[in-house]
């Protein structure tokens, strides 16, 4: 199972239906992004992926009611952090902060995943993997990046953009 891993838009539209494209040509099972929406709009973009994409709402996802009808509207599961996940045998949590894993005992997860410093971070400690796939909603081209995560071999993948 492949899966695309996004982090902190921050409601930057251009570069949100480019992601779009990525994961879709990508052919990903599921997106998972670490929050920092911001808006609405964001969310109206990212219904044209071709894949399902749960999330975490992360420190600037202020406009809460908006984004909760618009994720309604478009079959998206936003929770506040953590978010824990089992997929193709593996167990993942999700936090936006990395500071939120404070709060964890991080060794039951196979992965973690966060955003919010948006610095690419790609780090095993044994047969365990932490991962930020960094910046995507910067103004300068070929310096976003996204994400991609084999849950078979846990090889992640960095797409810039």
């Amino acid at each position: 199972m492949r899966i695309g891993i996004v982090s902190d838009t921050h409601n930057n539209l251009e570069n949100c239906r480019q992601i779009v494209d990525l994961f879709n040509e990508a052919r990903v099972e599921s997106v998972i992004h670490t929050g920092d929406i911001t808006q609405s709009k964001t969310i109206d973009v990212f219904s044209e992926l071709q894949m399902p994409m749960v999330g975490v709402f992360g420190n600037n996802d202020v406009e809460r009611e908006s984004l909760n009808v618009a994720m309604d509207r478009h079959g998206f599961s936003f929770i506040d952090p953590p978010l824990t996940l089992e997929w193709f045998s593996r167990r993942l949590v999700v936090v936006h902060d990395p500071l939120q894993l404070q709060e964890l005992d991080t060794a039951e997860y196979d992965v973690v995943i966060h955003g919010h410093t948006h610095r690419q971070i790609i780090e095993y400690r044994g047969e365990k993997l932490t991962f930020n796939p960094g910046e995507c909603a910067g103004i300068m081209k070929g310096f976003n990046a996204i994400g991609i995560l084999d849950l078979n071999d846990l090889s992640p993948q960095i797409l810039t953009f």
